[in-house]
């Protein structure tokens, strides 16, 4: 049995910290009989599925032995072989991040399956059967991974064991390779297909007890493998929610109030129901939670387009009078004004920065700035809903399905148990798609017209009404000595708070962060101002901006000090050693995993020398270099970028070097990069949010532009392999991006960009 402990993390947003928390996910191998295999599969013929139990047992309460359950648990991922096909599931949602590939690759490697032999079919929802099933914070490869590698590693025992026993010689004697067992004598083979059958009557051996494959003998993992739905996805195939359809379905949309907490006073209720195509329009008054049912007016109509159209007809008077009121420019404002004095709270105070401030050869200052961001992902938001009889059927591309259960039987009155979710593949995340604020929009509206419905929302409604990426200000002071070493560092962080008490989602600081155990004197705190918008998770989130400004203002000391950045920035990370917990552990899923120092020094090293670094530029051009660690992946990147008199920017190339342990789908990780450093340089260009009133002014791209094709850098990526693990890719690479650029841009004409986007101060591409 394997064991995987979750510790509570205080800057996770707590509908997917729910998920986890006190947690500890116990890995079994067990098998179905013949009927239950047949039953579940529908296979005529005999055939082997292997089941990994995942189960989640409080730490209050433990779970009971499997033997004591009176339904026991199902599979949280499995193969199942039979006489035609061998079938590997993956666990986890797909939005974009490529766990429907990675994770059966895990159990393909260690099966010893030829991976073009294996179907691939997404897992049900279902909590008890699968363990937690969420796409979130680069975590389902690293949680996934023993687990995976032992169903795989079981099946293939039961499937030896087997073709020893046919041939009369020892298990031990026999080889796999491509879906067969191998005799010794080099002559005889048996296909796994026709080993099925009597694999399934084997005794299952203790998963601890079979000798997993070192990284040397990997013939699967580490090669770039196509994704498994690319042909789906490049031939228009219906995979996504905006996608599904079911008989009788009608179509809706919802409108809520501009700002949140809002509340329909009146509407043209009369005027919309007699328009073309449309069935009904009324008024939902909603559950009071803003992650699951706001108040609304619902329009359903007998296609999409109509009830677009009729949306845009709709005339609603908000009552207001209880709703957000929040304004950037007045946040920011005071912002600035409250980092100048006293912090509302001290993460970390260690050595004496005021005496080292005060013997220090170089002081250096520096307020930076970024904007609230949204999460732009290119399907918007869906989800398809039947309600019949006091039960739901719900199909979504959710990022965390099981809250979704939860959520909807929550908003509807209704036992979980009567709630059946789908999981389909989401357009994109990036977080957002972690809240199910649409999914329960649609459970209410099927119940109320007593109908299936499909629900999309507008681009306008994904961005308007978005949980927002939060923005924030620095004020940092640090310190260089004589000999031109990091010797102090001093920052105050002005952030949003809902409740008054706790950070929003995403502005968060925690103790060991960045440079807690590479300098001595260091004092962090925060500040929290009021904020009635939602915020939420985004791509990286807190170390999308944080990296920002960490990494730009240690520039400027590096500047400061009179010595070359990349010669700075090794100093400080000083001699290889892993840090004690607490010292750089940072953000969520990375929780008891510090920083080693000598892993962001080899990424630094590699990023340098493959960009070149101190090589003669043309006039015009330079080069910057970040490094950031977060969700337990190192990256270093160096930007090449050229800087017209007129502040017109081109990014010409980014070299990025990452370790995230050992790769499981080369093609995949390699994507997952390039298109971090996409994301990061669109963002970082002219993406941002402004609210007033409690109103969001961007509402389209045309207000929000994302990166175009022609301004799209050259992305060389490259890997370290120091022998751990595997960690996610989604999120930590695009931390190092803006400050790479940022410093590059320094380099180049001297101006310091202390404001995110760099459209603010005066830029343009």
């Amino acid at each position: 049995m394997a064991h995987l402990s979750y510790n509570p993390d205080p800057g996770l947003d707590t509908r997917v910290d729910s998920l986890l928390r006190g947690s500890t996910f116990s890995f079994e191998i067990s098998k179905l009989d013949r009927r239950g295999f047949l039953k579940l599969t529908g296979i005529a013929g005999g055939g082997l599925m292997l089941c990994l139990n995942a189960r989640v047992a409080s730490a209050a309460k433990p779970e009971p032995p499997l033997s004591a359950v009176a339904e026991p648990f199902q599979p949280g991922a499995f193969v199942q072989i039979s006489s035609r096909e061998i079938v590997i599931l993956a666990c986890n949602p797909e939005v974009g991040q490529g766990v429907k590939t990675s994770l059966p690759m895990m159990v393909a490697e260690e099966l010893d399956a030829a991976w073009e032999d294996v179907r691939v079919v997404q897992a049900p929802v279902d909590a008890k059967r699968y363990g937690p099933q969420f796409a979130a914070g680069s975590n389902s490869t690293p949680n996934r991974w023993d687990g995976m590698r032992q169903a795989g590693a079981v099946a293939r025992a039961m499937l030896v064991a087997t073709a020893a026993q046919r041939w009369g010689i020892a298990a031990g004697d026999c080889r796999t390779r491509d879906s067969h067992v191998l005799h010794p004598d080099g002559k005889l083979r048996l296909s796994y297909l026709e080993l099925a059958e009597g694999a399934a009557k084997q005794a299952v051996p203790e998963p601890s007890s079979l000798q997993l494959k070192s990284a040397a003998e990997y013939r699967l993992l580490g090669q770039r493998v196509s994704g498994v739905d690319n042909l789906a996805l490049v031939t228009g195939q219906p995979l996504f929610g905006v996608d599904h359809k079911v008989p009788g379905m009608l179509y809706a949309a919802y409108q809520k109030a501009p700002a949140t907490g809002g509340i329909v006073a009146s509407a043209n209720l009369d005027e919309i129901r007699q328009l073309a195509g449309v069935v009904d329009a009324f008024i939902l008054e909603g559950n009071g939670e803003v992650a699951e049912l706001m108040p609304g007016v619902a329009i359903v109509a007998s296609d999409t387009s109509s009830a677009f159209r009729a949306k845009r007809a709709l005339r609603v008077e908000w009552d207001r009078s209880g709703a957000a009121q929040d304004s950037w420019d007045a946040s920011i404002d005071e912002a600035r004004r409250r980092a100048k004095g006293k912090p509302d709270k001290v993460f970390t105070a260690q050595g004496d920065v005021d005496a080292a401030l005060a013997a220090a050869a170089q002081i250096v200052e520096g307020e930076y700035t970024y904007h609230f961001l949204t999460h732009a992902q290119l399907e918007p938001q869906n989800c398809t809903a039947s309600y019949t009889d006091g039960s739901v059927e719900l199909w979504s591309g959710s990022q965390t399905p099981d809250n979704a259960i939860d959520a909807v039987a929550r908003t509807l009155g209704i036992p979980r148990k009567t709630v059946t979710f789908h999981q389909l593949r989401g357009g994109g995340g990036f977080g957002r798609r972690l809240v199910n604020d649409p999914v329960c929009e649609a459970a209410a509206i099927s119940k109320h017209i007593g109908k299936p419905v499909k629900l999309t929302w507008t681009r306008e409604d994904d961005m308007q009404h978005d949980f927002f990426r939060a923005g924030g200000h620095h004020k940092l002071k640090g310190a260089v000595d004589a000999e031109g070493r990091l010797s102090a560092w001093q920052s105050h962080f002005v952030s949003f708070t809902h409740d008054g008490e706790k950070p929003v989602t995403g502005g968060v600081l925690f103790p060991g962060m960045f440079p807690e155990g590479m300098v001595q004197n260091l004092h962090v705190a925060q500040t929290l101002l009021p904020w009635h918008t939602p915020c939420g998770a985004w791509r990286a989130p807190g170390a999308s901006a944080y990296g920002f400004v960490e990494q730009c203002f240690l520039h400027e000391l590096a500047v400061a000090s009179g010595r070359d950045h990349r010669a700075f920035l090794l100093e400080v990370f000083g001699e290889p050693r892993q840090l004690a917990p607490g010292q750089h552990d940072f953000y969520p899923w990375g929780r008891g995993r510090a920083l080693h120092t000598g892993r962001a020094a080899a990424v630094v090293e590699r990023a340098t020398e493959a960009a070149g670094w101190g090589r003669t530029l043309p006039e015009g051009r330079g080069l910057g270099l970040a490094f950031y660690f977060s969700h337990r992946g190192y990256f270093a990147e160096v930007a090449e970028v050229s800087v017209s008199p007129e502040k017109r920017l081109t990014v010409h190339k980014v070299t990025v070097v990452g370790d995230i342990g050992q790769i499981v789908n080369l093609s995949g990780a390699e994507n997952q990069v390039e298109v971090s450093v996409i994301d990061g340089l669109s963002a970082m260009l002219a993406q941002k949010v402004t609210h007033e009133g409690g109103s969001v002014k961007q509402d389209n791209f045309h207000r929000y532009p994302l990166l175009r094709m022609p301004h799209a850098p050259e992305v060389e990526v490259h890997f370290l392999d120091s022998g751990y693990g595997p960690t996610g890719a989604g999120e930590p690479a695009l931390p190092p991006l803006a400050p790479a650029v940022c410093n590059a841009i320094y380099a180049v004409n001297g101006h310091r960009i202390r404001t995110l986007p760099i459209s603010e101060e005066g830029y343009t591409i």
